[in-house]
Formats: C-alpha cells, sequence, structure tokens
C-alpha cells in the first residue's frame, strides 16, 4: 500500500522544486505569505508553552514541527468555508482569521475561548477524539443542500482513525458526496503509541478505498503540498465531486500536551535530527535562498510584528477575569440532573468554593 500511496512532494528538504508543473505556480509573493505565517504561529506555540509554565494557563497541546499542514491547508481555504479542529489546530484557527486572545481564552478555561469572530465559522476544539468528523461532514452536507459553493475541512490526527466517528464520517460523506476535505495530521504518535503500534494499515490514506473515496499521502512539512493539495480537494468538494481524505506525514517535536514528557515513550534525537533536515521553516526559508528572495531585516520585521500581536492578545486575555470552575456542570444538559448537581457541589466543595 505504501507504493500505491507515495508521499507527494513539491518542494524537498533542501528547498528545491521537484515537481517541475508547480515551478511557475510557487512564487516569491506565495513564498513569503507562507513564510510570514509559519513564523506567526510557531511564536504564538512557544509562547503559549512559556505561558503554561508559569501557571498563566492551563494545560496546552503544542503543535510545533507541524506548522506547513496547518498554514497551507488554513490558506486554502474560502473565508466562508467551515473548519473543524482537533485540540492541536489553534495554529489553522489563527491563520484562518480565529481570534488569538480567545484562542488563549480557551487554554483559559473560558467558555468564550470557543466563540469564533463574526462570519467565521470555525467549529470549537475538538477534545474527545474524531467526534468532529462527523460534525464536519453534516454541515458540509447542509451546504450542498443549501445549493452553496462552500466547504468544510476536518482536521484529526492519526489516532483518530482508529475511532467510529472517523469511519462514520467518511462513509455518510461519501454516501452523500458532502463538500468536505479530511484533513490528517500524521505525525506518527497517537500520545505515547507510535502508528505502528496502532494499527496495522501501512498508510492512513488508504483507509478511503473502503469509502471509495480520493485520497493522497503528502509531505506535511511541505507548506507548497499541502496547499495546493488542498485547493485541489477543495475545489472538488465544491463542484460537487465528493469528499477526499488527505494524509499529511508529519512530526511533532514535543509532548502530546504540556501534561506530558514525550522521552518516556521515544526517542528525542529524532526530533533534533528533524529540526536539522526537514523543518517546515527552514525548508521554505532554504527556497527563499536559493531564489534570492531571503532577507534577514525582512524576517526580524516579521518576528517583531508577531511578537507584539501575540503579547496584545496575552494582555487583553489576562483582562479576564478568572474563570469560574463551577461553569463545566452547567451547561451538560438544559435542567441539570441530580447527578450533575451532586458532582458541582462535591467539586465545589474539594476546592473550596
Amino acid at each position: 500500500m505504501e507504493n500505491q500511496f507515495p508521499i507527494q512532494q513539491i518542494m524537498d528538504p533542501n528547498g528545491r522544486i521537484v515537481s517541475p508543473e508547480y515551478e511557475e505556480k510557487v512564487t516569491a509573493e506565495l513564498a513569503k505569505g507562507f513564510y510570514r505565517q509559519l513564523v506567526r504561529i510557531r511564536l504564538f506555540d512557544r509562547k503559549a508553552i512559556s505561558l503554561q509554565r508559569q501557571g498563566r494557563i492551563g494545560t496546552y497541546a503544542p503543535f510545533e514541527g507541524q506548522e506547513a499542514s496547518q498554514v497551507g491547508s488554513a490558506l486554502a481555504l474560502n473565508p466562508s468555508d467551515w473548519m473543524f479542529p482537533t485540540y492541536r489546530e489553534h495554529g489553522a484557527a489563527f491563520v484562518f482569521g480565529h481570534s488569538l486572545r480567545n484562542i488563549l481564552l480557551f487554554w483559559n478555561g473560558r467558555n468564550e475561548g470557543c466563540i469564533p469572530p463574526d462570519g467565521k465559522r470555525i467549529f470549537p476544539p475538538g477534545i474527545p477524539i474524531a467526534t468532529q468528523i462527523p460534525h464536519a461532514a453534516g454541515a458540509a452536507l447542509a451546504e450542498k443542500m443549501r445549493g452553496s459553493k462552500n466547504a468544510a475541512i476536518a482536521y484529526f490526527g492519526d489516532g483518530a482513525t482508529s475511532e467510529g466517528d472517523f469511519h462514520e464520517g467518511l462513509n455518510f460523506a461519501s454516501v452523500f458526496k458532502a463538500p468536505v476535505v479530511f484533513f490528517n495530521q500524521n505525525n506518527q504518535f497517537a500520545i505515547s503509541v507510535p502508528i505502528e503500534k496502532q494499527m496495522n494499515s501501512k498508510t492512513i490514506a488508504q483507509k478511503a478505498l473502503a469509502y471509495d473515496m480520493p485520497s493522497v499521502r503528502i509531505d506535511g512539512n511541505d507548506v507548497f503540498v499541502v496547499y495546493f493539495e488542498t485547493l485541489k480537494a477543495l475545489e472538488r468538494a465544491r463542484n460537487g465531486a465528493g469528499p477526499t481524505l488527505i494524509e499529511a506525514v508529519t512530526w511533532r517535536y514535543g509532548a502530546h500536551t504540556t501534561a506530558d514528557d514525550p522521552t518516556k515513550y521515544r526517542d528525542q534525537s529524532e526530533s533534533i535530527s528533524r529540526r536539522k533536515e526537514t523543518d517546515p521553516i527552514l525548508r521554505l526559508e532554504r527556497w527563499l535562498k536559493n531564489n534570492g528572495d531571503f532577507d534577514e531585516d525582512w524576517v526580524h520585521a516579521i518576528e517583531r510584528e508577531a511578537s507584539l500581536e501575540i503579547e496584545e492578545a496575552v494582555e487583553q486575555m489576562e483582562a479576564f477575569p478568572p474563570a469560574n470552575p463551577a461553569a463545566i456542570f452547567d451547561h451538560v444538559f438544559a435542567k441539570p440532573t441530580w447527578q450533575i448537581k451532586q458532582q458541582k457541589e462535591e467539586y465545589l466543595r474539594l476546592i473550596g468554593r
């Protein structure tokens, strides 16, 4: 199956275009726009980890190493499309136009963090694994029934493809030709479980065969192939041809969340070597240098601009009063059951409220 689904690339790790048909499509303007967003979300990710370590936000899910998959796919969307993220796609949501303040509020335990800006169709992050996939298929079908050209994208990790919701969502979308792109970021670990211990399938892309759905396996650290393949899948969806499964093979450098220690379940020397060889930002930087479009002053200006934007969002987030811990019990049911009331009372007693 790996031979049937080879990893597609447009740009190799040395920043060279290896697909001649894209030579004219890959422009300096496009590359610089990607680079700005890659730097922007990496700086945010590092800041969020720092905030968590200082106790200023709660547990946080880092995505460093996966930036190209998030930037390339998010920039392929139209403004009126739907985005269904997991707990690790805040980079994609940020690029798609989510409020950075609200993203931080989400990680600080406030319900406001789930609210996107007016006009942005960004679903609250899916914390239970794969539950957002059927939602994305349903939203896409609704757009089709309305006669619009809007599409949806659903993000998920490799672990989600072992869940029932993954298969139900793909089957439903395939049957009804829903205009949805299923975007898998295969970072090769479902928390601590390596992919070869999680599934017997050689690829995730091959799982689309059961639903007679087209799929593609791409280099998730090549922002160009991510962008153009997502664009292609979205165009297909808009034109009534139905869903596509994209497997973006990538890697997260750090922990699954700030609550775990990756050194306990994998050799971190792999992350060190990948930073030097396949890092998504370094790869694009090499392309810019190869083409004479890299400028240190320009990079520093991008970093300063992003840092100011992030610091402003942090200030706005910290201006909010602390989250009310009782709120997690108040919206489970329209009318709380006796069990929920009891759990709330016990929890408030435990924390001294």
